[in-house]
């Protein structure tokens, strides 16, 4: 315990957070905004229901320090103009598409993870390229929308974003939620629309709580 990697659940760390934008969602958490360098999984976050929009806060910040953003094969393709009025220079965006070599049999070179497609796991292609951001020089955040991932594939990713110096995000579904993780940080989105808001329940994070849920206006 006397390593300064290894911490208890409930321990007060004493590094600041990197700012989400959300002066509610900063009050809750430990280091008064998102683990950075570290690993975040923001779960049960649907097209539409604001996951994205609580890293876009963030994401200009970063690209205000001349960082890259980098995106790993997004399901949507990101709409420009909403980027714009979030404050992100378009110009610090990187968007990474995964070809299909893999699934035409073609050799893959590169080191695997965990993962191979099929099965209900991830694509192997999509974490190598995942990982390769979180070590990019120069890159501030990696964003990557998943689904099912072993553990020892997550303490890897941590670890690529420790060693980065960047913020890693995954959007996973609700199901996953019971997951054990070793991700620094784990939010549950539940949208209520009828009331224009998001709950947001935080399932894992280092430090003391300062508050287990939050709602924020959407």
């Amino acid at each position: 315990m006397r390593r300064a990697r290894l911490w208890r659940a409930g321990e007060a760390r004493a590094e600041a957070g990197l700012p989400t934008g959300f002066a509610t969602l900063d009050a809750a958490l430990p280091a008064g905004g998102w683990p950075f360098p570290g690993l975040i999984e923001i779960l049960g976050g649907q097209p539409g229901s604001g996951a994205l929009r609580l890293m876009l806060p963030a994401m200009a910040r970063l690209a205000r320090e001349q960082r890259w953003l980098i995106w790993v094969a997004p399901p949507y393709q990101p709409y420009a103009p909403a980027l714009q009025a979030a404050g992100i220079d378009l110009q610090r965006v990187m968007l990474v598409e995964v070809d299909a070599c893999e699934e035409a049999g073609a050799p893959d070179p590169r080191p695997p993870l965990v993962e191979r497609a099929g099965n209900g796991t991830e694509s192997g292609q999509l974490l190598w390229a995942f990982e390769q951001a979180l070590r990019f020089p120069g890159c501030g955040a990696a964003l990557l929308w998943s689904g099912h991932l072993e553990g020892l594939t997550l303490r890897r990713l941590q670890l690529a974003c420790e060693a980065g110096g960047t913020l890693g995000v995954l959007f996973r579904a609700g199901e996953y939620a019971a997951q054990s993780s070793p991700a620094a940080l784990r939010l549950l989105l539940s949208p209520q629309p009828a009331a224009e808001a998001l709950d947001i329940t935080i399932l894992k994070c280092r430090g003391s709580l300062r508050a287990r849920e939050c709602r924020l206006p959407l």
